[in-house]
């Protein structure tokens, strides 16, 4: 009787940590969001580092033109990523990234933001 505690303290004390994808947490510019002058670049945050040779980030225009200028880049932190981007005007855009997070994991998304002058 005792075994089954004590088998079970012990499987919860030598598993292995879990690890997760790295998800979106948050964005510069905000996602969705409406922004009085463009960026000079769009910065993004997510729940656990990636790796940059492995991911990326598109901004594109209603037209589907590609606004990111040079190459994608941790940004400080290995949860930070970002492009800097080409002079835009006011419009709406899209930001298409794929990553591949430190576990190997990869995720995808898209959000908009407008700038709005």
């Amino acid at each position: 009787m005792i075994r089954l505690p004590l088998t079970a303290a012990a499987c919860l004390l030598l598993a292995a940590p879990a690890f997760a994808h790295a998800f979106l947490d948050g964005a510069v510019p905000r996602v969705g969001s409406e922004i009085p002058a463009a960026p000079a670049a769009v910065v993004l945050h997510f729940t656990q580092g990636v790796e940059p040779d492995f991911s990326s980030i598109e901004v594109q225009d209603k037209g589907g033109a590609n606004l990111t200028e040079g190459a994608p880049h941790s940004a400080g932190d290995p949860t930070h990523f970002a492009v800097k981007l080409k002079k835009i005007g006011p419009g709406v855009y899209t930001v298409i990234w794929h990553v591949m997070s430190v576990d190997t994991h990869k995720t995808q998304g898209k959000f908009h933001f407008t700038v709005t002058q």
